[in-house]
């Protein structure tokens, strides 16, 4: 059976209001959260983006759900010694409740160190070796690796994950990134309701939960929902791999320029309609998948939860 968790945005809210989020997110019957992890946000109308790791450990006191990154890229800003050390940590506090979701990243995050930014082919390969480093290190053995993207000497968590292990999760947006993350993954992430994509992954020997999320708006009134959406969402029509290289907000605000809000209407769920929202709900578990986060864009969140509550989650399974 599918179930439905809560995506807090990184980029949209402060921490105080992602942790309130989480806390209202399990009233209305979400059992699991979800979290992004950005340095910058998509635009500058968003407007945040504290650390995810902080984030992480305050939701560990607020709430007993479980929390998967979605997604935490841990190849070129943050070593993956650092990024196991982190994700141990907020394992630990989770009471073994952390998924480590992991991609390979966006130039909009992963730049602002001044590294180069390699094209897709290389960024698989050091996500790959990036995991089998992470996966090491949660042994909470000693550990010295030396591969063809990174270096690690003499390292060791003594405060390793709950379990010893932690899963991870691949993050992919096409058949052929798909079939290479079901080699190494422990779960699939990818957002949209593609039951191709899903297809390859497990036909190349794919394992775990695939996981998504998607964005809405509420509001009872539809055309400020949209208003919403298109001011603070319009990177979510992107196509292609601009989301992957553009280096700035600056960049997706010039970009996303010729996304209108009927664009955004037509492509988001907006309003207040339930059979809208139960539709799109239905679309990803129709398409196999086995955990569904769903972020509400925008400052109504208690109508947003309050709907949720009374009129989807008890019918969207």
């Amino acid at each position: 059976m599918t179930e439905f968790g809560y995506f807090l945005s990184c980029e949209e809210f402060t921490p105080a209001e992602l942790v309130e989020q989480a806390r209202l997110a399990e009233r209305a019957g979400f059992t699991r959260l979800a979290i992004s992890d950005h340095f910058h946000p998509w635009n500058d109308a968003q407007g945040s983006s504290p650390f995810v790791w902080g984030v992480i450990g305050a939701l560990s006191q607020a709430v007993p759900l479980p929390v998967t990154t979605l997604v935490t890229c841990p190849t070129v800003r943050l070593h993956p010694a650092v990024t196991a050390q982190a994700a141990a940590t907020a394992d630990v506090q989770l009471a073994g409740g952390l998924r480590l979701g992991v991609g390979t990243g966006e130039a909009l995050n992963e730049h602002v160190l001044g590294d180069r930014w390699p094209p897709y082919e290389v960024r698989a390969e050091m996500l790959a070796e990036a995991v089998a480093v992470l996966r090491e290190l949660f042994t909470g053995g000693l550990v010295s690796h030396r591969g063809a993207h990174y270096t690690v000497e003499n390292a060791r968590l003594y405060t390793p994950p709950k379990d010893g292990r932690l899963p991870v999760y691949v993050s992919a947006f096409g058949p052929k990134a798909a079939e290479t993350a079901a080699e190494f993954a422990d779960g699939l992430v990818t957002m949209g309701p593609d039951t191709e994509l899903i297809g390859r992954y497990r036909a190349a020997g794919g394992r775990g939960p695939v996981v998504g999320g998607l964005k809405v708006c509420w509001s009872a009134d539809r055309e400020r929902a949209v208003e919403t959406a298109h001011r603070l969402w319009p990177s979510e029509l992107l196509p292609g791999e601009l989301a992957q290289v553009l280096p700035t907000p600056r960049h997706f605000e010039q970009a996303t320029e010729l996304v209108t809000e009927e664009m955004v209407g037509q492509s988001v769920t907006c309003g207040d309609d339930p059979e809208e929202h139960l539709d799109r709900l239905r679309s990803y578990v129709g398409a196999g998948f086995d955990e569904v986060y769903v972020g509400q864009i925008g400052p109504e969140q208690e109508g947003f939860f309050d709907f949720y509550r009374e009129q989807i989650l008890p019918q969207a399974a």
